[in-house]
């Protein structure tokens, strides 16, 4: 019994071994993501939905989009910039996975508007019919009203060009017809 049970010990500590690495990158990548959680929250609804949007259940490719901006330069923040820049490549990746498998959060249901605004199928070409997101754009369906408009009118005043299409199509519509469109997003 004892020779059966010293030879099964080495395969355990192999074993154990071998779990550990993948453990603790998990642990790494959870560590990490409080850091964001922060402001983005612990349950998906961010501390200040106006100004800081929700990355839970967010397109991954945009989520890892997003971060290499802010790390590079081409989106400008003076929060997220440094955060993005202290952190690995291999890491915005994981950030970018454990984000995008999140739910999006629940929240209390708004009024959809009846008719969709002006210019509405431009967006559904990237973001997809029902403005979930997907490769490469992100969701805006449920996002907040005041946050589409900043991001809007960055784009359209060249405050944000992290995107090649963007800002001219901002540019081309007016202040009414944006939050227009950001009440409609906000609603589905």
């Amino acid at each position: 019994m004892l020779k059966r049970l010293l030879s099964i010990v080495p395969v355990l500590v192999v074993g154990v071994g071998l779990a550990s690495p993948s453990a603790r990158a998990a642990d790494e990548i959870e560590a990490k993501v409080q850091v964001c959680a922060k402001c983005h929250g612990k349950n998906g609804v961010s501390i200040d939905p106006k100004t800081i949007p929700v990355i839970w259940g967010q397109q991954q490719s945009y989520l890892m989009k997003q971060l290499r901006d802010f790390r590079t330069g081409a989106r400008a923040n003076p929060i997220m910039a440094p955060i993005a820049r202290d952190l690995a490549e291999a890491d915005l990746r994981k950030i970018a996975v454990w984000f995008a498998a999140r739910e999006w959060p629940e929240r209390k249901a708004a009024v959809k508007p009846l008719t969709p605004p002006k210019g509405i199928e431009q967006c559904a070409a990237c973001h997809q019919p029902d403005l979930r997101g997907g490769p490469p754009a992100p969701r805006l369906a449920g996002l907040d009203p005041d946050y589409l408009i900043a991001s809007m009118r960055a784009f359209a005043t060249g405050k944000r060009s992290n995107n090649l299409d963007m800002p001219s199509f901002m540019r081309r519509l007016s202040e009414t017809e944006r939050s227009a469109m950001a009440r409609y997003f906000a609603a589905l």
